[in-house]
């Protein structure tokens, strides 16, 4: 058993890929034409880190219920979890790309970590493991 996938819930699908490919390094995996189950037009958009199993769908928000969670999906608290290899290098270039971080990175006995905010605004640590 694994964890396949995870969902994201965006506004736009176009500036959401650019962010999680371009800001975060992320590979677009699929971009697909979809149809919502009653028939509308939708995209299955699936991005995920080189090299990792796991990938992230980004969704759409479909009506007022969805849109209100765009940026809130954890409720506030962080909600995702980006491991990386070399932290001073992600954290300069997600720096450099203007991402928005809570706090300033600090030493857990898990490993180094930092808060930073994905475009909707929700929570990821980005985590270099002990």
């Amino acid at each position: 058993m694994k964890l396949a996938q995870v969902m994201v819930l965006v506004d736009e699908y176009d500036p959401a890929i650019v962010f999680f490919t371009e800001v975060l390094g992320f590979e677009l995996v699929e971009d697909s034409p979809a149809t919502t189950s009653d028939g509308r037009p939708k995209r299955w958009v699936v991005v995920r880190p080189p090299g990792a199993e796991t990938s992230v769908l980004l969704a759409r928000a479909d009506g007022p219920t969805q849109s209100a969670a765009v940026g809130n999906q954890a409720a506030g608290r962080v909600g995702f979890f980006l491991h990386v290899d070399d932290f001073e290098a992600s954290y300069r270039r997600l720096r450099a790309a203007d991402v928005t971080f809570l706090g300033e990175p600090r030493d857990e006995p898990y490993g180094r970590v930092v808060v930073f905010f994905d475009l909707a605004g929700n929570r990821w640590d980005m985590i270099q493991p002990a």
